[in-house]
């Protein structure tokens, strides 16, 4: 049960709270907590603190801190997803989240927490039912907020929002063309010792859908290898016992843009790029070549190819040319980027040249670590396929569409 939130600014100033429950919350406890990050600057400080009166919770977002209280304990993990979720409702309301744009829209910020939060509770917090409930503000809304204090927002809402069967859902929706699109992202985290072999290769994965869709349309999504799937997190529109009993999504989905689900696959053995390092170093000079190619077929064309070589403290200079893209050196980071692109497919790229090391310094004394980066268009890494998609309780067929990409989360070759 979470009794009030606070927001703060990157200096630690509150910009505006809300209470939920009758016993009030001292923003003292704000002052408590930003003593206690500020003596962790050397590590992110946990999502769950104790402080001697309550638990705190808080998330960062674009240098604004939700700072969440509560009095008896309660599983973090909603008390987060509820913070995840008013950042990105606020977010999506003003079209950004920053202080000002905050403090410009503050009486349209507490609607917004008003009814999102029942007595320390989750309520609604689909953005599309708040959007039925609280119009979304405007330049004459902004004004008239500014000059008088109060907000038109929610003289303008349906009474229809909040009559539906669901909550995520109103009830009176209506599209001109019948639509909906998937894209599954998914981003991959893999790391290679200077050998070449796998240590450890993950893909995370999201199923992001925009739907436009009128009525209440019912869907299902099923899976080709729906086993290959852990750590599964559904949007609330999914009914779980369906996915327990036959691994099927079934689903009244939200109107607009949403996160349908979220998993994990482990075990991955076939990561799409391999990175083969070569550095041999002796008087003062270190010799490198880099090496990058494809592992098997993707499926489709990797782009966006990007290597960073941090190289030690004790490199001077560099000198390196590649024979595919271009590379450049930071002096004050010492980080070396080479921006690849696409890799051709009549050759694989190389990385050749030398690094100049201090004086009186003979070889390298720290092996880096390798970062990559890309992006793969039109497939996802883990091999997971979508088999059938029904749409039923529609008046007329809707369209339905389905992308994939990957991108490197964190991609490790170590030398």
């Amino acid at each position: 049960m979470i009794q009030c939130l606070f927001l703060l600014s990157d200096a630690g100033d509150v910009i505006l709270e809300k209470q939920w429950m009758g016993k009030r919350v001292e923003r003292s406890i704000c002052s408590w907590f930003w003593r206690q990050r500020s003596e962790m600057e050397d590590q992110d400080p946990p999502s769950v603190i104790a402080s001697p009166t309550h638990y705190l919770l808080h998330i960062v977002r674009e240098g604004v801190t939700f700072l969440a209280c509560t009095a008896s304990e309660m599983p973090p993990l909603l008390g987060i997803e509820f913070l995840c979720k008013v950042a990105s409702v606020l977010e999506n309301y003003l079209g950004g989240l920053n202080e000002d744009i905050l403090k410009d829209n503050f009486v349209i910020v507490y609607e917004i927490l008003d009814e999102m939060m029942d007595s320390g509770f989750p309520s609604t917090t689909e953005p599309s039912v708040l959007k039925e409930i609280i119009a979304p503000p405007n330049l004459v809304s902004r004004v008239l907020s500014v000059v008088t204090g109060t907000s038109s927002s929610l003289n303008a809402a349906s009474p229809l929002a909040t009559s539906s069967q669901v909550s995520w859902r109103a009830s009176n929706v209506k599209h001109s063309n019948n639509e909906i699109y998937f894209d599954l992202v998914e981003e991959m985290d893999a790391v290679f010792n200077r050998d070449g072999f796998v240590v450890k290769c993950e893909a995370y994965g999201e199923i992001q859908a925009t739907s436009r869709l009128s009525g209440m349309p019912e869907l299902s999504l099923t899976f080709a290898n729906a086993d290959i799937l852990h750590d599964v997190n559904f949007h609330p529109c999914v009914r779980y016992r369906a996915w327990e009993a036959d691994q099927m999504l079934s689903f009244i989905p939200p109107d607009g843009a949403f996160k349908l689900m979220s998993y994990r696959v482990k075990g991955l053995k076939n990561p799409p790029l391999f990175v083969r390092p070569q550095l041999s170093s002796g008087e003062g000079i270190c010799r490198v070549n880099v090496l990058v190619g494809l592992r098997g077929d993707p499926g489709k064309p990797v782009d966006a190819i990007i290597v960073q070589l941090p190289w030690p403290p004790s490199v001077v200079s560099t000198n390196l040319s590649p024979s595919v893209g271009t590379v450049t050196y930071s002096f004050s980071t010492k980080v070396s980027t080479w921006i690849i692109g696409r890799i051709p497919k009549d050759k694989s790229p190389c990385l050749s040249g030398t690094l100049q090391l201090e004086p009186g310094i003979n070889r390298l004394e720290e092996f880096p670590t390798f970062l990559v980066g890309f992006k793969i268009q039109g497939t996802a890494v883990s091999g997971l396929k979508v088999d059938k998609m029904d749409i039923r309780n529609v008046e007329y067929r809707p369209y339905k569409g389905f992308r994939a990409v990957t991108r490197a989360a964190s991609y490790e070759i170590r030398t």
